[in-house]
């Protein structure tokens, strides 16, 4: 830690408790910075959190009886009874799980799936309509519930396709479904990738074996133009990956259809990269040497 960053850690606390109290800081610094640059008070980040900790306790407590219930809550996360009582009235949406982006999905499929990629593996210009391969089929094979053209207004909404009009053709103007100018859906990426990798890594401390994975990898000492020269190979690696992962997990999602909604799970799979400049470390504050006489 150097001289510009406050402690968080009680003096008193266990090392553990400290390496705790180290990682929620953290975590809720990157929280802190998204609210502050888009106008979210405190008082309305304080309000969710309030909530998830209620959430959180009701969940560590499933077969507790109701007149129980608010005075364990209360006790666990030392949040008033009357507040805990209005939390639990309160019917909050915001944890539901956000329906699937089809838009995506037609991304996904267009740039994994054969006969949509060209010899050297990048996505065909395709017709608009006609049979395979074109995005009228690309679309069908997606979904039937959604007209074609529908998801190809979403997606050149979006920024990730053009439609050329002269010769009714479709392409794809990005490697990754990162959408443009739309900041309700990038906000919702958000929630979900970081989400459910905070969720992982968190069920990965508290369980006694690893449930997810979970690895990423650590450099320093690099310079800017270094860093620069590994984002290639990163998102090459990905492409790789996605042209792997997307045709079988598909093929998985058909077999297992049939499956009672319980047994049914859900997966993501994800990969990052961030860097920023390091730190200089604190100066080191030695005694000043003494002062060599001059000989007269």
């Amino acid at each position: 830690m150097n001289d510009t960053e406050p402690s968080t850690s009680a003096p008193d606390a266990s090392p553990e408790q400290q390496a705790l109290q180290q990682a929620v800081a953290g975590m809720l610094t990157s929280v802190a910075k998204l609210a502050v640059a888009r106008g979210m008070p405190y008082a309305a980040v304080e309000e969710i959190l309030r909530i998830a900790f209620v959430q959180a306790a009701s969940r560590a407590h499933p077969g507790l009886p109701e007149h129980r219930k608010v005075s364990r809550i209360s006790t666990t996360t030392g949040i008033h009874r009357r507040e805990v009582t209005r939390l639990i009235a309160q019917q909050d949406t915001r944890t539901a799980p956000r329906s699937r982006s089809l838009a995506s999905e037609v991304f996904a499929h267009w740039r994994t799936q054969h006969p949509y990629r060209d010899d050297q593996g990048q996505p065909r210009v395709l017709p608009r309509q006609g049979p395979e391969p074109s995005f009228e089929s690309v679309a069908h094979e997606v979904t039937r519930d959604v007209h074609p053209r529908s998801l190809l207004d979403e997606l050149c909404r979006l920024g990730m396709a053009t439609w050329d009009p002269a010769s009714d053709s479709v392409a794809l103007l990005q490697d990754a479904f990162v959408p443009q100018g739309d900041r309700v859906r990038l906000l919702g990426l958000l929630g979900d990738n970081v989400g459910d990798h905070l969720r992982a890594a968190v069920d990965n401390v508290l369980a006694d074996d690893r449930l997810h994975f979970e690895q990423a990898l650590f450099a320093d000492g690099l310079s800017l133009e270094s860093v620069q020269s590994i984002r290639p190979l990163v998102r090459e690696h990905w492409q790789t990956l996605l042209a792997t992962l997307v045709p079988t997990l598909e093929a998985r999602i058909e077999t297992d259809s049939e499956l009672p909604a319980a047994q049914q799970r859900r997966l993501r799979v994800g990969l990052y990269t961030y860097q920023e400049e390091v730190a200089p470390a604190a100066p080191s504050i030695a005694p000043k040497p003494a002062a060599v006489p001059r000989k007269k």
